[in-house]
């Protein structure tokens, strides 16, 4: 009795066949539509299975008078089963132009959750989006056209269940070209950053960037949810459980870019030295954003006069609200204010303290009035220290020299940066250094406009402290200098000689696939935060990362394919 019921049959297992000669003999048919049944020309009615038995039984038992009025291979039967053809034909055509219909409204349905989730909008928007629709459709045009229009609208399915299995779709699409595109890529790169969203979970971002034989592509391969500790052990594990989970190969990895944190760089246990035991070819690379961040890093004496500047800041925006509103209103009424409030500096964020700085040499003149106008001690003491000369010529020191970095900062930014971009940019600003050591050495300050304004004295702690910035930058960046000829190549490839042409542009294809910094995965945590806020702070983690795909693709799903496919059902 086992044996039987292991070897039970299957009818769609036997691969039965459909014979035209049926059609004569029994006036079936076979659907053209996928898992489709014969069907009787007559009564239009299946049968179960594709057996000459079951048609025959069908036709004779139903139809028996079928035979006696069109006798077979007359030209009577013939004629009459071309006619029954056509009618069946013309009913299938109404039977999928109303599909067509259906799916022209999923289709939209597709869309419209794209621009959802484009736009960091919360799942239940979708109802006000389809009720807004609906509204201006309405106002706009009565005639009885547009009646069919706006059925259609209402027909929609925008649910907030529905937006979220519509956005799913598109991401999984969006995934699916991903790991396609890394799949047929030769190398990749990775970069990898990990940041706290709004319910205090670690997210790991993780993107890749490939070449897909027409276009370099930095797309997010995956954000990973990291719940407990967040080691280099437990980021090797959950990158290594990705890798698998797609088939990817981490000997195809040319270079891994991180932000320099232990858990990714550690030398024995950090996720870089466990990624080079499984694929010795990968390079390790620390965000060259993040370096030239920590090459400007203020100690001695001018990291007091920041901190000091700071406490003035805070005096000012953080000691009340009534004082912070107070400190507005003068700024407001004062003709001659280039900007309406100062700003508090944030260490994160990499141009807080150069905007910081600048926006308080700019009302440096309502901050004293201000002060003057106070009773506290420490609002005359702050006043003593902005009056101080020396002082106040490191400030507007430390305001110049940030500002540089901050232009440096921007030039490095941004997506679809390739490393030989950031490191001639790098080199740039390397020899822009010598300039301005030569331009503060001499008192010319034409680089130093605020220096320049406050008619400070330069100091020896000014020149030593740009000769220190150029040597940081000399000593961080000289392992990234890249050879004249592959430069010249990738700007212009007409330039190479044809002998050279096969081997350089291998080299050139394996740099340019290089992350330069984790920018991408920066600027994917903002969207992140923006995504998952304190109000939407239940979405789940697959529904977080499906928005966060939409929201930084740059890869459009075939919407179709989707609807065709029967991965959204019309009842949802």
């Amino acid at each position: 009795m086992a044996l039987s019921k292991n070897l039970k049959r299957k009818v769609n297992s036997e691969n039965r066949v459909f014979h035209d000669e049926w059609t004569e003999n029994y006036a079936f048919i076979l659907p053209s539509f996928i898992n489709a049944k014969p069907t009787c020309l007559i009564c239009n009615e299946g049968v179960s299975a594709c057996k000459e038995y079951n048609i025959r039984r069908h036709h004779e038992t139903k139809h028996a008078n079928f035979k006696v009025a069109f006798p077979q291979k007359t030209e009577a039967r013939k004629h009459k089963i071309e006619a029954l053809k056509g009618a069946y034909a013309h009913s299938s055509r109404i039977l999928v132009r109303g599909l067509t219909s259906q799916q022209k409204v999923t289709s939209a349905s597709l869309k419209a959750s794209w621009v959802l989730a484009k736009h960091n909008k919360p799942f239940t928007d979708a109802d006000v989006f389809k009720e807004m629709m609906v509204t201006v459709l309405e106002e706009l045009d009565t005639s009885k056209s547009m009646d069919g229009v706006i059925e259609s609208v209402k027909q929609m399915s925008l649910s907030a269940r529905s937006a979220a299995c519509r956005i799913e779709a598109l991401s999984d699409a969006v995934q699916g070209a991903i790991i396609a595109g890394v799949n047929h890529a030769n190398y990749f790169s990775l970069a990898i950053d990990e940041s706290t969203d709004n319910t205090d979970v670690a997210q790991l971002c993780v993107y890749v960037r490939y070449f897909d034989g027409k276009d370099f592509k930095e797309e997010l391969l995956s954000l990973i949810p990291l719940e407990g500790h967040t080691t280099g052990d437990v980021i090797f594990a959950k990158l290594e459980e990705l890798f698998q989970l797609h088939s990817l190969s981490f000997e195809r990895v040319n270079l891994i870019v991180t932000d320099g944190a232990p858990a990714m760089v550690g030398k024995h246990r950090g996720l870089v030295s466990r990624l080079k035991q499984l694929a010795p070819q990968m390079h390790g690379l620390h965000c060259l954003i993040h370096q030239s961040v920590l090459c400007a890093r203020l100690s001695g004496e001018l990291k007091n006069v920041m901190d000091k500047v700071m406490k003035v800041i805070n005096f000012v925006r953080g000691t009340s609200s009534t004082q912070h509103r107070l400190f507005r209103q003068l700024v407001a009424e004062s003709a001659d204010a280039a900007h309406d409030d100062l700003l508090l500096h944030n260490d994160v964020r990499w141009l807080s303290k150069g905007k910081a700085l600048d926006r308080f040499c700019a009302l440096l003149n309502e901050i004293k009035a201000f002060l003057g106008m106070s009773k506290s001690k420490a609002a005359a003491d702050h006043l003593i220290l902005l009056e101080d000369e020396k002082f106040m010529s490191n400030v507007a020191f430390v305001s110049d020299i940030f500002g540089h970095l901050n232009l440096l900062n921007l030039q490095l930014q941004g997506r679809d940066k390739t490393i030989v971009d950031m490191v001639e940019k790098l080199e740039s600003f390397t020899r822009k250094l010598e300039m301005l050591e030569a331009d503060i050495s001499t008192g010319r300050l034409l680089h130093f406009s605020a220096l320049k304004k406050t008619a400070g004295e330069v100091t020896e702690l000014m020149v030593d402290f740009i000769k220190r910035l150029r040597a940081n930058f000399t000593s961080r960046f000289e392992d990234y200098s890249i050879p004249k000829d592959i430069i010249d190549f990738i700007r212009d490839p007409a330039l190479c000689e044809m002998r050279e042409y096969s081997n350089l542009k291998k080299v050139a294809l394996y740099i340019l696939t290089m992350f330069p910094s984790t920018y991408v995965c920066e600027s994917s945590f903002s969207a992140m935060n923006a995504i998952k806020t304190h109000e939407r702070n239940r979405l789940t983690h697959q529904n977080l990362e499906n928005c966060l795909r939409i929201k930084v693709t740059s890869i459009s799903p075939d919407i179709q394919k989707i609807v065709t496919s029967g991965r959204c059902q019309f009842s949802h």
